[in-house]
């Protein structure tokens, strides 16, 4: 069985292309495209890492990013911020958050995989 890959992403596109992607390789993945559900997601689906879009309507990942770290039982599933934003503050920010990697939109499927592995 392949390694368990949460994807948060509320583009339909880029939701596809990421799972295609990861199954493509042998990845368990489980897509979730509203932010208000992926904690409960991640606690169900138990994931080896989590790929998290930042900016998404209702809920920022962000914000889900900070949720999670304050988890004793989710803090340690690291978290690969894949984002829009593509300042140097920005990914300062979200690090300090807690994703321990990040990947500014438009992505290359090389750099993609790269970034996935080395987490995992």
């Amino acid at each position: 069985m392949g390694r368990r890959v949460l994807i948060v992403e509320d583009n339909e596109l880029n939701l596809k292309l990421f799972c295609d992607l990861l199954r493509a390789h042998n990845f368990v993945v489980e897509p979730v495209r509203d932010g208000r559900e992926a904690v409960t997601r991640v606690r169900k689906f138990h994931p080896d890492l989590i790929i998290m879009d930042i900016q998404m309507p209702y809920v920022s990942g962000y914000d889900l990013i900070l949720e999670m770290m304050s988890d004793k039982n989710l803090r340690t599933i690291p978290i690969m911020a894949v984002t829009a934003y593509a300042g140097p503050d920005d990914e300062e920010r979200i690090r300090a958050a807690g994703a321990q990697s990040y990947i500014s939109k438009p992505i290359t499927l090389a750099r993609f995989l790269d970034g996935v592995n080395a987490l995992l």
